[in-house]
């Protein structure tokens, strides 16, 4: 089963949404199970070095401090009934993540991305670093066991800079307005961090689906 997630690391939603979906992974008996990371940047005009964190997140939320704060108590519960640790207090920068999905799209490995996946997002809502700083990326990924050596030159290039941003404004173009959002077998969508449940759901809908396309194309050969 493929499974296309689009998400972006500045995103607590996104980092919930992953960790209910690949709990569902763990519970499910069908087809071996293959990723495909997206990325969706939610605001590439943030600079290398950051923004304030909750100036920034009042001016875009458009809300006052209280009303900030009673929404990462909100977020920060969910994520605990989750697994996820979500330290809003700890966050100091708002970040641009155009590094953190070039490290992930140039890590050949499925498995190793996933698990660098796992650990960009454990670095920003658990030690408040910035993903906007090359060298912080690189001792991220090579934590992880991915060989930066092999294409550090490559990480900040024009080209891979472009080639994400494509990637996430091809998305927009798209129909994709916010993250995270799931695709199985590019048929069944679930848009948003929903339970385990609904995501063994929509696997199990998205396998079903294949199989009855599957035998109408039988069909149709044999006819």
């Amino acid at each position: 089963m493929l499974i296309d997630i689009f998400h972006d690391f500045a995103c607590p939603w996104c980092w919930i949404g992953k960790k209910h979906l690949f709990d569902a992974i763990a519970q499910w008996h069908g087809e071996a199970v293959r990723i495909r990371w997206h990325p969706f940047l939610l605001d590439n005009s943030i600079p290398p070095e950051g923004y304030e964190f909750r100036s920034f997140m009042q001016a875009r939320k458009g809300i006052e401090a209280v009303a900030l704060q009673q929404m990462f108590d909100r977020t920060r519960q969910v994520g605990e009934r989750a697994g996820v640790k979500l330290d809003f207090n700890k966050i100091s920068l708002a970040v641009n993540t155009t590094l953190a999905h070039q490290l992930v799209a140039l890590t050949p490995d499925e498995d190793l991305k996933t698990t660098l996946v796992e650990a960009i997002y454990q670095a920003y809502f658990e030690r408040n670093l910035n993903l906007g700083d090359r060298e912080t990326l690189i001792s991220i990924g090579d934590t992880v066991g991915v060989n930066t050596n092999k294409f550090r030159n490559f990480l900040g290039s024009h080209a891979l800079v472009n080639s994400v941003i494509a990637e996430s404004t091809f998305a927009r173009l798209n129909g994709i307005t916010s993250v995270p959002l799931f695709i199985f077998n590019n048929k069944v969508k679930v848009d948003g961090s929903h339970s385990i449940e609904v995501f063994k759901q929509a696997m199990t809908r998205a396998a079903l689906m294949e199989k009855s396309d599957a035998r109408g194309v039988g069909k149709v050969a044999s006819g």
